[in-house]
């Protein structure tokens, strides 16, 4: 089943130098095993390939039933040197919210995961 990530999690953004940071936040408790499992490091990476320059991190928070993720080359030397539009990669948790997960029809369904 293909799942829009905007349907199951909301995200925040921020920056810290050259480097974005998205904050990925389960909408329900149930949802979190699920971004765990598919929401990888190398899904991310792949999903702003051309966008960032760097590598990607990522942090599990259960207690949270949140990962977070570090794009590391993302904002052009940071919000005092760059010119991008988003200097502080404000748009860094739109853009991943935009992303679709494929996840296993039986998970999806024991999930309780709205369909895409």
């Amino acid at each position: 089943m293909r799942v829009r990530l905007l349907d199951i999690a909301h995200a925040r953004s921020g920056d810290k130098g050259d480097t974005a940071n998205v904050g990925v936040i389960a909408l329900r408790p149930e949802w979190y095993p699920v971004l765990a499992a598919h929401l990888t490091r190398d899904r991310v990476a792949d999903h702003f390939r051309g966008v960032i320059t760097g590598g990607v991190e990522r942090f599990e928070l259960p207690n949270l039933r949140a990962l977070n993720f570090l794009l590391h080359g993302a904002l052009d030397g940071g919000g005092t040197q760059s010119l991008k539009t988003d200097a502080q990669g404000k748009v860094y948790s739109t853009a991943l919210l935009r992303l679709v997960l494929d996840v296993p029809d039986a998970e999806a369904r024991a999930a309780g995961l709205p369909p895409a």
